[in-house]
C-alpha cells in the first residue's frame, strides 16, 4: 500500500514534529473558560495523562491571549491558538508563546494582514499555521459554485488559504477540510490529498455526542489512516477533551500506528455478578495505560477480568494475569494457576502488583 504520510512536509508545533513520516499525533481542544488559567491546565494536563499530544485553545479577545501566555508557560504539552477574524489576536497569541496558529487566512482582514500575521510567525521559529475549513465556513462564492458544501468545495476553499500563505512565502502549513458525516470526509481528504504535500489534520466535524461521534470519526479517520492519510488527528466530540484523546489514542493502536496500551478483556456481565466488574475493567485499564506510558518497554501481559463462578475462572485460565469474580471478591489466575482469593478493594492493586513483576 502507497503511503501519502511519508511523502508530505514536516512541519515542528513546540516539540512536536508533524508530518513528513513522523508518527501520527493525537490532539484536542480544551473547552474551558478561556479566561480560566486553572481550569484550562487541569484539562490540558489530564489530556497529558491519557496521551494526548496537541492542545488547542480558543483565544477570543485579548484578555484570554494574556491568560493563553500563563498556560502555555505551564503546559506540558505544545499549544495552538485559535484565532477567527481578528489578525491582531493571532499576533497577541505570537506574543504569549502560541507553538502554532489555526487560522483561516482569507478572513482575517485581508492581505496585509495576512502578511503581518506571516511575519510575526517567521520571527518566532516558523510558527506553524493550520488553515482550518469546514462546511460552515465556505466562502459564499465558493458555496455559489458546487451548491452546497461538497467534497470539492471544502478542498478548493482550502486551496485558496493555501494560495494567500504561500503568496507571502510561506510553507509552515497543515490543512484540515472537515465534513460533519463520513462520505464528504472521506471524499474531502482523498481529493486533498493528492493535490498537496502539506501534512492534514484529519477530523470529522460536529460529529456528536460520545457514541455516534465515536463511530463516525473512527470509521471516517481509521480508513483514511489505513490509506496512509492524515499527519494528526482529533476525535471531535460533544464531551470533555480527555475524552477524544482517549478515543483518538485508541483508534492509532487498533490501526497500527501507536503502541499497544494494555491487553485487557472483561466479560460484558449478567445477573449472575456480585462484583463491580464494569468499573474494575475501566479500572485496570486507565491503571495500566499509565504504567505504560511511564515503561514503554515492559512486558504486556494479557489481562482479564471475568465476572462469576460459572464462566470466569475456566476463561482466566486463558489469560497471563486474570480475576474472576465471587460474592465481593475476586479469584486470582496467573499464568492459568490459581493463587489466591482477593477482596474487591484490594484487586486493583494486585493486578497492578503481578504486571509490573511480569516477566513474560
Amino acid at each position: 500500500m502507497s503511503c501519502p504520510r511519508e511523502r508530505t512536509r514536516r512541519i515542528q508545533v513546540g516539540n512536536l514534529a508533524i508530518g513528513g513520516g513522523a508518527p501520527v499525533s493525537v490532539q484536542t481542544m480544551a473547552n474551558a473558560d478561556p479566561h480560566d488559567a486553572v481550569a484550562l491546565l487541569d484539562q490540558i494536563r489530564e489530556a497529558a495523562d491519557a496521551g494526548c499530544d496537541l492542545v488547542r485553545l480558543t483565544v477570543p479577545d485579548p484578555e484570554a491571549a494574556v491568560v493563553f501566555g500563563k498556560v502555555r508557560e505551564a503546559s506540558p504539552l505544545p499549544l495552538v491558538a485559535d484565532i477567527h477574524f481578528d489578525y491582531r489576536l493571532a499576533l497577541a497569541a505570537l506574543d504569549a508563546g502560541a507553538d502554532g496558529l489555526r487560522i483561516n487566512p482569507g478572513n482575517i482582514g485581508g492581505p496585509d494582514k495576512v502578511q503581518a500575521v506571516v511575519e510575526a510567525a517567521r520571527k518566532r521559529n516558523n510558527v506553524p499555521i493550520r488553515i482550518g475549513v469546514n462546511g460552515g465556513s465556505l466562502e459564499k462564492e465558493v458555496l455559489a459554485k458546487y451548491g452546497s458544501a461538497t467534497p470539492e468545495a471544502l478542498v478548493e476553499s482550502a486551496m485558496r488559504h493555501v494560495a494567500l500563505l504561500e503568496a507571502a512565502e510561506y510553507h509552515e502549513i497543515k490543512i484540515s477540510v472537515k465534513a460533519s458525516d463520513v462520505p464528504r470526509t472521506l471524499a474531502a481528504y482523498r481529493l486533498l490529498s493528492a493535490r498537496t504535500r502539506y501534512p492534514l489534520h484529519l477530523g470529522v466535524t460536529e460529529a456528536g455526542t460520545f457514541l455516534p461521534g465515536t463511530v463516525r470519526s473512527c470509521v471516517a479517520l481509521g480508513a483514511l489512516l489505513l490509506e496512509g492519510i492524515g499527519d494528526t488527528i482529533r476525535v471531535s466530540l460533544t464531551d470533555r477533551p480527555v475524552e477524544e484523546v482517549r478515543v483518538g489514542v485508541e483508534l492509532l493502536r487498533s490501526v497500527g500506528l501507536r503502541a499497544p496500551g494494555a491487553s485487557v478483556t472483561s466479560c460484558p456481565t449478567c445477573g449472575r455478578t456480585q462484583v463491580d466488574v464494569v468499573g474494575m475493567a475501566k479500572a485496570v485499564e486507565a491503571r495500566l495505560d499509565r504504567f505504560y506510558r511511564a515503561h514503554p518497554d515492559a512486558p504486556r501481559p494479557h489481562v482479564a477480568v471475568m465476572g462469576c463462578v460459572v464462566n470466569g475462572p475456566g476463561e482466566a485460565k486463558g489469560a497471563d494475569i486474570a480475576v474472576a469474580g465471587g460474592k465481593g471478591c475476586y479469584a486470582l489466575f496467573v499464568k492459568g494457576v490459581f493463587v489466591k482469593t482477593l477482596p474487591e478493594h484490594e484487586t486493583l492493586a494486585e493486578i497492578e502488583r503481578q504486571v509490573e513483576e511480569y516477566e513474560g
